[in-house]
């Protein structure tokens, strides 16, 4: 099955923001990525709004002619902003408002009944819901009982021992989309995939809907270019 490559572009709206004016243009961006090839925008806004802004989610709505999903922690002010916006997707983060980026997934059984009540809301107004969490089986199992149309596979770990040689860390990630396929959830994947260790995941990751990825895209295209960048993915990701 052919995997959607979804570009998180929170990194495009850092770059901006450090100079306080508005090149690079994130509208510009989204658009241009699309024509270029990607399957879909993710962005992640903090309460901080230190890279992507609730503004910017706004303004991104109508130019988004793919798949806009929007990441972040459900506090009032996020829930608020996706039910305004609408978009095709939203995943749950457990993000502490000082982190500096996603490291856990949810422990779904702790916050059953929390995430189920936001993902209902989520679901009635159409939204297709995601989670984040660990390749755990009992977090997946967990993830059923909440009511999530997917789950989101929080590859940091995969990617830190792929790096060192250790490929076998993959096994864990295999086994729970494997049971996620079985219990009916749609499986997504994100967090330090990369040119390098893409390929590997997808050959040996079964049912992979979707994977999201900004940093390391952002960072590769500095040396080969963006256009060139979502090429190379999605020709990995066939």
């Amino acid at each position: 099955m052919k995997t959607k490559l979804s570009v998180n572009i929170n990194k495009i709206a850092t770059l901006r923001n450090a100079r306080g004016a508005n090149y690079p243009n994130v509208l510009t961006f989204a658009q241009r990525i699309q024509e270029m090839g990607a399957n879909g925008i993710t962005i992640h806004p903090r309460p901080d709004e230190r890279h992507i802004r609730y503004a910017d989610t706004r303004a991104l709505r109508p130019l988004v002619y793919t798949e806009f999903n929007i990441e972040g922690n459900p506090i009032p002010k996020f829930i608020d902003l996706v039910l305004e916006v609408k978009p095709e997707q939203v995943t749950l983060v457990p993000d502490d408002p000082n982190q500096l980026t996603s490291d856990h997934g949810w422990n779904t059984l702790t916050h059953k009944d929390y995430l189920k009540e936001i993902i209902s809301e989520f679901k009635k107004n159409k939204i297709r819901t995601s989670i984040f969490v660990d390749p755990d089986a009992k977090m997946i199992e967990g993830a059923v009982a909440t009511g999530t149309d997917r789950i989101e596979l929080y590859t940091e770990s995969f990617a830190s021992e792929y790096a060192k040689g250790n490929k076998n860390i993959v096994t864990s990630f295999a086994d729970a989309s494997e049971l996620a396929h079985q219990l009916g959830l749609g499986i997504n994947a994100g967090h330090d995939l990369n040119l390098a260790n893409i390929s590997f995941f997808k050959k040996h990751v079964e049912y992979l809907d979707e994977v999201s990825i900004g940093h390391a895209l952002i960072v590769e295209s500095l040396t080969y270019g963006i256009e060139n960048v979502i090429r190379m993915y999605q020709e990995k990701l066939k």
